[in-house]
Order: C-alpha cells, then sequence, then structure tokens
C-alpha cells in the first residue's frame, strides 16, 4: 500500500514541490527572526537585574552572536554530509535544547549560565541559517533568487515584529510585578519553554516532510577553468566581499536593534519606560517585514545591488539624523532605519552566492561565519556608549553601512572569469 509520504511524492511536480519547499522555509525563518529579536527584550531585562553596563550586556550579543564564527564551518561540513534537509532537523533540536537551558540559567541566577544557553541556541540557528539560506537561494531561477530570499526574510521580520510585543507581555511586564530579583530572572523560564516545545515540534515535522534534493555538479561550459573547477569558494570575488558585507551588516543591524530600549528609553529621545519602549522596537521589525516583502516585488524589476546602495545610503541618512537630534525626530529617525535594512541580508547573500555551484554550501559557511559581526560590533558600540554617549555611539552602524553602498554598486559583481554551476533538483531519498 502506497504510504501517504510516497503520494505526496508522486502526486507532487518539480514546481509544486519547489513551492511546497518555500512554504515549510518560511516557518524556520519566523521561528529565528523571532528567538533573535527577543535578545532585544533580554539585553534591558538582564542589563537591570544583574546591574551591568552597557559593554557587559552586550555580552549577550557577543556569545549568540559568536556562536555563527565557531559553528558556521562545522555546520556547513555536517550540511554536505547530511544534506539540507537533515541539517535543518539537527539545528532545530540544537536550538530548542539551548531554549530548554534558560530555565536551570533563570532558577540558579547566574548571567554566565544565560550566555551558555544563548550561545546553544544560536549554534542551532547557525545550522539552520547555513541549512535554509542557500536552499532558497537554490529553488528556482538564479536571477530572481535576490527577491526569493527576501521574500521568506520577510518571515522573519514577521517574526521579529511580532517578539517584542510577547517580549514586553511575558518577560518585562511580568518581571515589573516583582521586587524580588529572583523571581525578575525567573520571568524568561516560561517563554522559553514555549519557544522549545515550538522547535521540538518543527523538528518532528522537518523529519517527516519530504523536500526536493539539492545536488550541485559543474557545468560544462567552455569558459570554465581548472582553477574554478578545482579550487574553494573563497576564489569569487563576490563572496569574498561580501562576507565582509555581512559581517558590516549583521553588526549594523544588531548594534541598533540591541540599543533601541535605551535609546527610547533617553530623557532626550523619548523618555519611555521599558515595558513601553519594547513595544516601539515593533515599529523598526514592522517596517523591516514591510520592506522585505515589498523589496521581494521590486527586486523583480531592479537590480539586486542598486537597491542594497539606495537602501543603505537612505539608512546612514536616518542615523545621522537620530545622532544629531533629540526628541520624536530622532526616535523615529532611527526606528525608520529598519525600513531601509529590510532587504539587506538577504539581498546581500543571494548575490554572493550566485555561480558558486557545487561551493554553495561552503560559501553559505562563509557567509554565515561572517554573521559574528553582530557580536563584535554591539560589543564596540557599548564601549562607545559607556566612554562618550549612547546617541553618539550610533555612529558605528552608520560607518558600518557604508561599506553596503559600495558592496551593492561594485563588490557584488561577477567577475567574468567565474564559472557558473548547474543546479538539478529531485526528489530527496535521504
Amino acid at each position: 500500500m502506497t504510504s501517504f509520504k510516497e503520494t505526496i511524492n508522486i502526486n507532487m511536480s518539480s514546481e509544486d514541490s519547489n513551492r511546497f519547499a518555500l512554504l515549510s522555509l518560511t516557518s524556520l525563518f519566523f521561528m529565528w527572526g523571532f528567538i533573535t529579536c527577543l535578545n532585544d527584550i533580554l539585553i534591558p531585562h538582564l542589563k537591570a537585574i544583574f546591574e551591568l553596563s552597557y559593554t557587559q550586556a552586550m555580552m549577550v550579543q557577543f556569545c549568540f552572536f559568536g556562536a555563527y564564527f565557531l559553528v558556521s564551518i562545522p555546520a556547513s561540513l555536517l550540511i554536505k554530509r547530511v544534506g539540507y534537509q537533515q541539517g535543518i532537523v539537527v539545528g532545530l533540536l540544537i536550538a530548542a535544547t539551548g531554549c530548554v537551558m534558560f530555565f536551570p540559567a533563570a532558577a540558579l541566577h547566574n548571567y554566565s549560565v544565560f550566555l551558555l544557553a544563548l550561545f546553544i541556541l544560536a549554534s542551532g540557528i547557525t545550522v539552520l541559517q547555513v541549512s535554509a539560506n542557500p536552499y532558497v537561494s537554490i529553488l528556482g531561477k538564479a536571477e530572481t533568487a535576490p527577491s526569493r530570499l527576501t521574500m521568506t526574510q520577510g518571515f522573519n521580520a514577521l517574526g521579529t515584529t511580532i517578539a517584542p510585543f510577547f517580549g514586553a507581555l511575558l518577560i518585562l511586564d511580568h518581571a515589573a510585578k516583582n521586587i524580588n530579583v529572583n523571581e525578575q530572572a525567573e520571568a524568561v523560564q516560561i517563554p522559553y519553554l514555549l519557544i522549545a516545545g515550538m522547535l521540538f515540534s518543527l523538528a518532528a515535522l522537518f523529519a517527516f516532510i519530504k523536500l526536493p534534493r539539492i545536488s550541485e555538479s559543474d557545468n560544462d561550459d567552455s569558459h570554465s577553468t581548472n582553477e574554478n573547477s578545482a579550487g574553494h569558494a573563497w576564489q569569487f570575488r563576490q563572496l569574498r566581499l561580501g562576507v565582509i558585507g555581512i559581517f558590516f551588516y549583521v553588526g549594523a543591524e544588531v548594534s541598533i536593534g540591541s540599543f533601541l530600549v535605551s535609546f527610547l528609553a533617553e530623557p532626550s529621545i523619548a523618555g519611555l519606560v521599558e515595558s513601553q519602549a519594547a513595544h516601539y522596537i515593533a515599529y523598526y521589525w514592522g517596517g523591516a517585514m514591510i520592506g522585505r516583502f515589498v523589496g521581494a516585488a521590486i527586486m523583480q524589476k531592479v537590480k539586486g545591488g542598486d537597491a542594497l546602495a539606495f537602501n543603505a545610503s537612505a539608512a546612514i541618512a536616518l542615523l545621522l539624523v537620530a545622532i544629531f537630534s533629540d526628541g520624536m525626530i530622532a526616535m523615529w529617525a532611527i526606528l525608520l532605519v529598519g525600513l531601509c535594512n529590510s532587504i539587506m541580508f538577504p539581498t546581500i547573500f543571494s548575490l554572493a552566492v550566485t555561480g558558486l555551484g557545487k561551493y554553495t554550501s561552503q560559501g553559505s559557511g562563509l557567509l554565515c561565519l561572517a554573521i559574528v559581526g553582530g557580536a563584535v560590533l554591539p560589543l564596540l558600540q557599548g564601549i562607545l556608549a559607556d566612554s562618550f554617549s549612547l546617541q553618539s555611539s550610533f555612529i558605528l552602524p552608520a560607518l558600518c553601512l557604508g561599506y553596503i553602498v559600495f558592496y551593492g554598486l561594485s563588490g557584488c559583481k561577477v567577475n567574468n572569469e567565474v564559472t557558473f554551476h548547474k543546479v538539478t533538483i529531485g526528489a530527496d531519498d535521504e
């Protein structure tokens, strides 16, 4: 008797299979966006509980995004061995384990255990990133890869838009009702156990469903060279410069998000209490969500590099307004940066892996390794905030985005001698 799974495989065309795969993958983008944005709520929460400086509080992002640096290359090797789908299952299980770790961290009231839990959680998300991003890029025509990845990243931004309300309600509001410091720390237990349950459920789902199998082979193109056919992903200029672009972009984005609650709480800006400021983060990430869905449609017609340079320039202008003004003008300027940031990560990523062929998973690992910018640059901005002022420290992400303008205008261009590879998609029997 034919099983339900086999019936799906028999009746589903290649195009339908790709569409089903993209639909399934959007759930992953939503979840890791949701989880990553919760760090913006955790930072002021843990800063208050443990009486941390800005620099010490940024250890949350340092440990979280530091995992990308340590785990990305092993993750790409794992995926090369077990395939994209099994890599997704492994990533979900690791991330769920990290969420469960929040329970003993809160019970012990130990900042170091919180950081360890965040590292484990981020390690799982790293495996998901290395699996899902190139998978989405490859599931369709190469010229529409930026649009396709931007669309799925829109659901990532949907997660980041919802997360601040979730965090404000279940973490900050709950903590504010308790005078006891230990009870304030325990406010994170239930939320992260709920997330762990969702991640375990997704792992079971992805272990069962059948996604298209992706295999990469060299194209027998007359322009191919021995160097390119037996080389390394690092030989591709667009990838090398894209790695730097991901480092600076993620660093800038995470720095801005990490300090948003504290920035909006400044008396010269909005003077909001933390639980109120957390709700305004939704405007920042909501702008990113809208921008990604709109950008996915626009980039069907506009080159990804051009859109990238334009958005980065607009973000720099808004950051300068936020630095040199105050009140509502500064507040809305910093929140509108989210709209400009919207297309940057998926566009940089897809442009960087264009034409990598059999080196795609390797290139994806290098790009995800560069997400360590989210660990390094917030820490540097924390030092600037402690040394000078929080408002002036936003000059750092503005400088980082200057590089993104360059990458969009010039750095993403593929050299003529680069070999393009064909990608075949079929049923995954693994």
